[in-house]
């Protein structure tokens, strides 16, 4: 068999199961939110089988171990039962806090939790998929995380299972295979790439539709069966722009929506030509 095909095979039975069994001082400390590497969403024709390596994308909640404590990507302590991360090790892990396919309340659940529930974390698995601070490309980073996670040895933290696919065909198989049992889509990431603390091509995300974030700023009143309630997010891009957030709104969400200032997750099909998106949905309020 050849490796691409071995690696391949790894990564796909790890589908078959549910749910798997010293960063610097001045990262440690710093008062700021961690600077993570973030995905761009995947285009046809930029999977390069001989340098991509694959995953499955996690529907979690992303998590920062700076070393001493577990943060949100913009630097929100996590409450954590002591049990959960005791013996971690003392460097920089970046991974998603996963309760399992389909579990995405779940997991954000616990993360929001004031008090840590230990029935709640007992479902939780951090899964590391890179080491920060490690000067090295993604192959030499892939290869130390495994290591490094059987040293802990304890079921609720697992290196990601990275694989790889003969062409773009068998990636987009292997996508609708992780569709088909509830998750999310794919991870691509380049394995001559180093971290870099922004978004970048090296990292790729396949999903079948693309999401994205934005920022609420204002509460648009519903008409007909929605009077009295709201009839839409106003929402605004990083860069400024606004656009309506109204489909996928469930009556909850109306009555009770999203405050000013809360980042919510929407799904989109394409752009206009104006450059928003098309198609957009509203999926769920970011947890942090």
């Amino acid at each position: 068999m050849q490796p691409t095909a071995v690696a391949l095979a790894v990564l796909v039975a790890s589908l078959s199961t549910s749910l798997p069994m010293e960063a610097a001082a001045q990262q440690r400390m710093s008062a700021g939110p961690p600077a993570v590497m973030l995905a761009q969403p995947y285009r046809a024709g930029a999977f390069q089988p001989a340098v991509h390596w694959v995953s499955e994308k996690y529907d979690g909640v992303r998590g920062w171990w700076d070393g001493e404590r577990l943060l949100t990507r913009h630097g929100h302590p996590i409450r954590v039962p002591a049990w959960f991360t005791a013996g971690w090790p003392k460097r920089a892990m970046d991974g998603e806090l996963w309760a399992g396919r389909g579990r995405f309340t779940a997991a954000a659940s616990a993360v929001a939790a004031e008090v840590p529930d230990d029935a709640a974390w007992r479902e939780m698995r951090f899964m590391v998929f890179d080491l920060p601070d490690e000067p090295s490309d993604f192959d030499h980073r892939r290869a130390a995380i495994l290591p490094l996670v059987r040293h802990v040895g304890t079921p609720w933290i697992e290196a990601v299972v990275h694989g790889r696919a003969a062409d773009e065909g068998e990636l987009l198989k292997l996508m609708r295979r992780v569709v088909s049992v509830n998750g999310e889509g794919l991870v691509l990431h380049r394995g001559d790439a180093l971290y870099v603390r922004d978004r970048s091509d090296a990292l790729l995300k396949l999903k079948p539709q693309d999401d994205a974030e934005a920022r609420v700023v204002g509460h648009l009143p519903g008409e007909g069966k929605y009077a009295g309630q709201v009839g839409a997010l106003l929402v605004e891009l990083p860069d400024g722009r606004r656009f309506r957030l109204g489909s996928g709104l469930k009556d909850a969400d109306r009555r009770q929506p999203p405050p000013i200032g809360a980042t919510v997750t929407y799904r989109y099909r394409g752009f206009h030509e104006s450059g928003l998106p098309r198609f957009a949905t509203f999926l769920r309020v970011r947890p942090d």
